[in-house]
């Protein structure tokens, strides 16, 4: 449920974001420029050490979203040297960026501040024009001074200190060295990547103005917050830029375009904003927006889901109701609805929901879930023992439906698969100990000769094979990947 996502939102430090601008800048001293193969190199290697970093957003929804944007945006050009790949940065900062070999980064901020998807793929169709001039590589030739030594500093300062302390001053320290260096683009870069970009944007569909709308609506922000968006400090002259696509508006792009292609941008703000960590501010977006708008469905339904996480759970029993006599079909909210109603103890009512919300889409595995958790609390353990089957049958990985399966068989008095699936709920907790007491139990309990003998024996020996020190480059500071989201 939305009300209880599982992921990280640590705020990037600016010190990391600048290092990763300079590594995108970095070229060693006896090379001019990079070729292609080498600029995908390169920026591979960017990818690996911002996921490294937890930098990249775990919001598939979010993130699904805006790699349709950049597809929307391609589908209309020639050939590129790149296969781009798009990916949203856990930042609230209002930035974008583009690194060798066809990476583009939006940052969470900057789609909150789009007032809607036209602005967003306005910055994406720039981001990607700077790509396929491959004016990154002409950065780079300009910025060849930057050594090893000053970009390991750098890295290494922005990843171990970023607000304080040595790594801090190691990173402080190896900018000092750098900011003589051209690590922004050029006046003819912006005008070049604004010319292309405009071009891909109106070629998708989209409202060529939008461009320039966003680069005002940036303005206004800087005005009324004191905070230079930080898409101004890699993208200079913002003020000769508007001017400047005002005049192609009026010679060239004289026909309005689609604000909304592909769909769904407010839900996706929506989205994000739910995700927060600190939700009182979230909380007093919705109620202000709905103030403006009382029939706003999907502020509704983020009000809703940010008091479920507050633990308001009448209130927000109350504002569900709200949003679904706006949309009594949506699937995610009626999802939604049905586990507000199961976290109050109201299982009846949240079986209604959810099944609605399971005919609609069978493949929500929250929604299997939490459907098959209500029909348990209503006394019919076997049709949620069917409902985690299939899901377990469809290729379904999730921890907590084999939980479910686990619990459904123990109620159902069929100890062998109880105890097998608690052994496989374990082994994915990566609790060896204990998936090997319930494996083992499982084992006793079936015919020494079965399919699922067979395969019990074969999991025991695994947990039983010496484990490999992992080498240092497989180390994960975040532990095991989890896109699932949980009620606590």
């Amino acid at each position: 449920m939305t009300t209880a996502r599982k992921t990280t939102h640590r705020a990037i430090p600016a010190l990391l974001i600048a290092a990763f601008l300079v590594l995108a800048a970095f070229i060693p001293s006896a090379r001019a420029a990079l070729t292609i193969d080498e600029e995908k190199k390169l920026g591979r290697e960017i990818y690996e050490k911002l996921e490294k970093a937890n930098a990249i957003s775990k919001n598939q929804k979010v993130t699904d979203y805006v790699r349709r944007v950049g597809e929307q945006i391609l589908a209309s050009q020639q050939r590129v040297p790149w296969d781009f790949q798009f990916y949203v940065i856990n930042s609230s900062a209002i930035n974008a960026f583009a690194t060798p070999g066809g990476y583009i980064y939006v940052f969470r901020g900057l789609i909150a501040l789009s007032e809607n998807e036209s602005e967003l793929a306005s910055v994406m169709a720039h981001e990607i024009a700077h790509a396929n001039a491959r004016h990154i590589d002409q950065m780079m030739e300009r910025s060849k001074k930057l050594n090893y030594a000053m970009l390991a500093g750098v890295i290494a300062g922005a990843l171990l200190g970023g607000g304080g302390g040595t790594g801090a001053a190691v990173a402080m320290g190896s900018m000092a060295g750098v900011q003589t260096l051209s690590l922004q683009y050029s006046r003819e870069n912006e005008e070049e990547a604004d010319r292309f970009g405009m071009s891909y944007l109106a070629a998708a569909g989209y409202d060529p103005k939008s461009m320039v709308d966003f680069m005002k609506l940036m303005r206004r922000h800087e005005f009324y917050s004191n905070n230079i968006p930080s898409y101004f400090l890699t993208h200079p002259g913002t003020s000769d830029r508007i001017r400047y696509l005002d005049g192609l508006l009026e010679a060239r792009y004289t026909r309005k375009g689609k604000e909304s292609i592909v769909g769904g941008f407010r839900r996706v703000q929506v989205e994000m904003l739910m995700d927060e960590r600190n939700l009182e501010p979230v909380l007093i977006r919705f109620r202000d927006d709905l103030k403006k708008n009382p029939s706003d469905v999907n502020a509704l339904y983020g009000l809703a889901v940010v008091q479920a996480k507050m633990g308001q759970t009448k209130e927000a029993s109350e504002t569900i109701k709200q949003a679904l006599s706006y949309a009594p079909d949506d699937p995610e909210m009626l999802r939604d609805a049905g586990i507000i109603a199961y976290l109050g103890e109201r299982y009846a009512e949240a079986v209604v929901y959810l099944r609605k919300a399971y005919q609609i889409n069978e493949s929500d595995e929250e929604t299997v879930l939490y459907l098959g958790r209500a029909y348990e609390q209503t006394g019919d353990t076997f049709t949620a023992l069917e409902l985690y089957k299939k899901a377990a049958a469809t290729g379904s990985k999730d921890e907590q439906i084999t939980y479910g399966l686990a619990t459904a068989y123990g109620k159902l008095n069929n100890e062998a698969e109880s105890h097998y699936y608690f052994g496989s709920y374990f082994k994915m907790k990566k609790k060896k100990d204990s998936a090997l007491f319930h494996y083992r139990a499982a084992l006793s309990k079936v015919p020494l000769d079965s399919d699922r003998a067979r395969e019990i024996r074969q999991e025991i020996e695994t947990l039983q094979k010496p484990s490999e020190k992992p080498k240092a480059v497989q180390n994960d500071p975040r532990g095991p990947s989890r896109t699932r989201k949980s009620p606590y």
